[in-house]
């Protein structure tokens, strides 16, 4: 199955249980949010900011030695809470040897602290390294943060049982727009999609061809 076939799987089983009201807020946000002037990522042709972050094992990961080695994906998400965004990571993980039979890596990027990092590495058992974004300073390089407005901070809090801005340890409510970007050597992005629509992701297909097109 693609990416897209177990995400539209997932709303099929589980979007029924969540009450209409619930549902008109969460899908008002998407659309206010996708025709608000928000951050859009970088294009291709943008030369990849530069960062340091920590790894799940609280270990530095530098992007610029990283592609010293070789290209990488960049892939941000909102946090292991998002059903969306566990779709995401283990679509990816079922590709990664073909990202690592051509000198790729792949790198996960959230705002969770390295506690949450690792619980998604262990819960979905990841060969690929997991970043924390703490305060979203990356992601705004990146051009991709936005924040959650107050009604949709109540749903969470309500409905979902979940005060993000306490898990993120900021109150601010920020959060990366779900974006991958493939960047090769050279820095440069030489593909990549972002969406304010959290469910809609790039597929662990489209990214290998454009890993192959490097070749």
């Amino acid at each position: 199955m693609t990416l897209a076939q177990d995400i539209k799987q997932f709303q099929d089983e589980n979007l029924k249980r969540v009450p209409q009201e619930v549902l008109e807020q969460v899908f008002q946000s998407i659309k206010e949010l996708d025709e608000s002037d928000h951050p859009k990522g970088l294009n291709v042709g943008d030369i990849a900011p530069d960062f340091t972050l920590k790894n799940a094992v609280g270990e530095n990961v530098h992007l610029y030695e990283e592609l010293n080695k070789g290209p990488v994906i960049l892939s941000f998400y909102r946090g292991e809470w998002c059903p969306y965004c566990n779709l995401e990571v283990r679509a990816y993980q079922q590709k990664i040897n073909e990202i690592t039979e051509l000198g790729a890596q792949l790198f996960a990027i959230s705002p969770e602290e390295p506690d949450y990092s690792l619980t998604l590495k262990e819960k979905h058992d990841l060969s690929f390294q997991v970043l924390s974004d703490i305060g979203n300073k990356v992601s705004e390089d990146y051009k991709l943060t936005f924040q959650f407005p107050d009604y949709i901070k109540e749903v969470y809090r309500d409905f979902f049982q979940n005060d993000l801005g306490k898990r993120n340890n900021d109150e601010s409510w920020t959060f990366p727009i779900p974006a991958t970007y493939i960047i090769d050597s050279n820095k440069k992005v030489v593909a990549g999609f972002a969406n304010a629509d959290y469910t809609k992701r790039m597929e662990p297909s489209e990214a290998i061809k454009a890993l192959k097109q490097l070749n």
